[in-house]
């Protein structure tokens, strides 16, 4: 199989996984909590109860079926795809600098969560910069255009973030891509307009039943 053929490989076994992993998830606690990340700063278990209007224990127990969810010290969450804790992926929302877990979060939480948000990160392989803006209706000024994003189809759904975001990363050309598509062979890279389409797909299925993500 060429690159080529890679970058446009069949990739519905994540829709598959997105539609199992929705059965037993609370709908709506994962956005709330995203919208209480974007005001910058680590979020109680109580402010969760309260945004989301469901019961603490039901809060605390989903919580802890979430293996990859960040808590500071205090008990604090402060990342769940959205994160407080620096990555790769600089995620700029109104000047507040938070982070995702992944390159598709960037390309999918503006739809979710209806906000316009500028996003610097790097090429996986050269370090090289990737920049753009990204709102609801699209992805603008991508700098380079032949900016990639890897994918794969993720293993355990309870730790996304093992599974499957530390393996999607932006690349700044499929040329650059190459070696990681060489070690990945179930791996896929698109441009950065399919990856969104199909991101916002996936929320789709995810977030109309329920709003647990990557």
């Amino acid at each position: 199989m060429t690159d080529e053929t890679k970058s446009t490989v069949d990739l519905s076994g994540l829709f598959a996984h997105a539609e199992s992993g929705a059965r037993d998830e609370v709908p709506g606690l994962v956005r709330t909590i995203m919208i209480l990340l974007m005001r910058g700063e680590p979020i109680t278990l109580e402010e969760i109860e309260t945004s989301s209007r469901l019961a603490l224990e039901t809060v605390r127990e989903s919580l802890k079926a979430w293996k990859d969810t960040e808590y500071d010290d205090e008990g604090r969450l402060v990342g769940l795809g959205l994160t407080l804790r620096p990555t790769e992926h600089r995620f700029l929302i109104e000047g507040r600098e938070l982070y995702t877990w992944c390159a598709l979060d960037t390309l999918i939480f503006p739809g979710i969560l209806g906000v316009r948000a500028e996003v610097k990160s790097t090429c996986h392989a050269t370090g090289s910069p990737i920049q753009f803006e990204v709102g609801p209706e699209g992805v603008r000024r991508l700098a380079p255009e032949s900016a990639m994003v890897s994918l794969v189809v993720p293993g355990d759904m309870a730790s996304i973030r093992s599974s499957f975001c530390r393996q999607v990363h932006f690349f700044a050309s499929q040329e650059a891509a190459r070696t990681w598509l060489g070690e990945h062979p179930g791996g896929s890279v698109v441009s950065v307009a399919e990856a969104q389409r199909m991101g916002l797909a996936l929320a789709k299925v995810r977030f109309t039943a329920s709003t647990r993500c990557c």
